[in-house]
């Protein structure tokens, strides 16, 4: 089994990264002045209604709203209305939550105020097709761009071509009000038109670059969609309309941010923090193979860092399903391939996680490995390699005992990797 020290340690990381992201922390001090007219509230993403429960806390007047989030992940609110609906594939509840949204921006005056709490999941919570397109076109779309492998980016500005909501859409509805969007991004990088696809922040993204993605990544897209994108394409709004001139767009948590505190939590245990990056991406696997080659070196010969040591990254990788895919989600895949390669490797320990408490279609965040993971899942009467071609990350990491599990966080900035090197 893991080390229980070692274990412990890296929690204690993810829980400093976590917390540096938490609602309550960041959020009061990047509220606007409430105005003279109305204030309302909207939101989407995993960690909105967290978002929702800490503004009705804070915020200093009168106020009215409606947030979405992913199934399981609400929490009470006085008076912000709380939806639920799926992620990541549409359905009908997040249909009703998008026109929810519309709803609540729609008659505003110039001395209205829409606050907009956004953070990662909600570009599947909004679903939004336009004229000619149907619910279940857009859920096909999702389906196809999350097996594609295709990096966060690209999938959503192809997103944001097919939606009456994304790409700043959201913000011209509520025109002439001026809106403040609070954004925990969730997208390596930073850039806040990216996180949940922009519902309340334009971009220069243009048809042509969501077709070039296409191409580029090798996205087979529904027949309908295809189609609707080779026809008359509405322009999304730009950040240069004169509409958007009074708004404001704030980031306030980040895995910039969370990385620094997990890298102080570290120090104050006596180790040697590294931050590699905050904005890896590219297939989960070869990530994984890529750290899991850094701490090999680091542990037999040294560089380029002397242990001990912690590793830190994140990011967001992608997994390119083949098949009927498996179980599990990128952090487990990342880690199942580090798992293998580093088979018999001692004194490294690792743990990659979705920092929203959920990584892909079960209920754990992640898993942790080390030299003895491999070894254990042989043990167990399965194949890590077999496991690894089926997606199956989260079927090994059960047979090893060590899958990680701290329920939902109610914040979301992407991919946590730590691997401590003794």
């Amino acid at each position: 089994m893991i080390n229980p020290v070692n274990r412990d340690l890296l929690t204690s990381l993810f829980d400093a990264a976590v917390a540096a992201a938490d609602p309550k922390l960041v959020l009061p001090k990047h509220l606007p002045d409430p105005p003279k007219g109305r204030t309302v509230v909207i939101g989407a993403g995993k960690g909105a209604a967290q978002m929702a429960a800490v503004f009705e806390q804070v915020w200093p007047g009168p106020f009215e709203g409606v947030v979405v989030t992913r199934y399981g992940y609400s929490v009470p609110c006085r008076t912000i209305r709380v939806l639920e609906a799926a992620h990541p594939v549409p359905d009908a509840a997040g249909l009703a939550a998008t026109e929810a949204l519309f709803g609540a921006v729609e008659g505003l005056s110039a001395e209205d105020l829409v606050i907009a709490l956004v953070c990662g999941g909600g570009s599947a919570l909004l679903p939004a097709p336009p004229d000619g397109l149907t619910l279940e076109d857009e859920a096909a779309l999702n389906a196809a761009l999350l097996a594609s492998g295709a990096p966060i980016t690209a999938m959503n500005s192809i997103r944001k071509q097919v939606s009456g909501i994304k790409g700043g859409r959201l913000t011209a509805a509520a025109h002439p009000a001026r809106v403040v969007s609070l954004i925990v991004s969730d997208i390596p990088g930073d850039d806040p038109a990216m996180v949940a696809s922009g519902p309340t922040v334009p971009d220069d993204t243009t048809l042509e670059d969501a077709l070039a993605a296409v191409d580029a990544f090798g996205i087979t897209l529904p027949p309908t969609v295809a189609a609707y994108l080779h026809g008359d394409v509405p322009a999304a709004p730009k950040p240069s309309d004169t509409e958007f001139e009074s708004d404001e767009v704030r980031v306030v948590a980040s895995a910039n941010l969370s990385l620094e505190a997990a890298a102080e939590a570290a120090r104050k245990a006596g180790l040697k923090p590294v931050i590699l990056s905050d904005a890896i991406e590219g297939e989960a696997r070869d990530v994984g193979l890529m750290h899991a080659a850094l701490a090999r070196e680091v542990r037999l010969r040294g560089r380029p860092f002397e242990a001990p040591v912690v590793i830190l990254s994140g990011g967001e990788t992608t997994v390119t399903l083949s098949g009927d895919g498996g179980r599990g989600g990128r952090n487990s895949e990342f880690l199942l391939s580090a798992a293998v390669a580093l088979d018999g490797v001692e004194g490294v320990t690792m743990l990659a996680a979705d920092t929203d408490g959920i990584d892909g279609s079960e209920d754990n965040a992640g898993a942790f490995a080390d030299g003895t993971t491999a070894a254990r899942i042989r043990a167990a009467g399965s194949d890590p390699r077999a496991l690894l071609a089926a997606h199956d990350a989260w079927g090994a990491f059960d047979l090893a005992g060590n899958l990680f599990v701290p329920g939902p966080t109610g914040t979301n900035v992407n991919d946590f990797r730590a691997i401590l090197v003794r």
